[in-house]
């Protein structure tokens, strides 16, 4: 899906790690939430409060899923998912624009 209809964006933006990853939270009729970001090459640490499904748009990172010391690639075209309450780790290696998906 390329574009949203019907949606509500909170017009503040998400910013960490002085603005090396940015977001807007974009709120659906039904309940569900979203996040559309960029982030800049470095590396990231993040902590989930809910699941995410986290969707890589452009670009590519290496990501530590938890309870892995393994560093899995991701681009473009490829996702993947953490839990609620975990942790996981980005290496960004190009500017990579993502949709994250908070889940249930």
């Amino acid at each position: 899906m390329s574009e949203f209809s019907q949606v509500t964006v909170v017009r503040e933006a998400n910013i960490f790690f002085n603005g090396g990853v940015t977001s807007r939270t974009v709120l659906f009729a039904d309940g569900t939430k979203k996040t559309l970001g960029i982030m800049q090459p470095g590396e990231y640490e993040f902590n989930t409060s809910s699941g995410e499904l986290m969707e890589i748009l452009a670009g590519d990172l290496d990501v530590q899923l938890p309870g892995t010391d393994a560093w899995q690639t991701f681009a473009g075209g490829q996702a993947f998912e953490v839990g609620a309450g975990e942790r996981f780790g980005l290496r960004v290696r190009s500017v990579t624009d993502y949709c994250c998906s908070f889940l249930p």
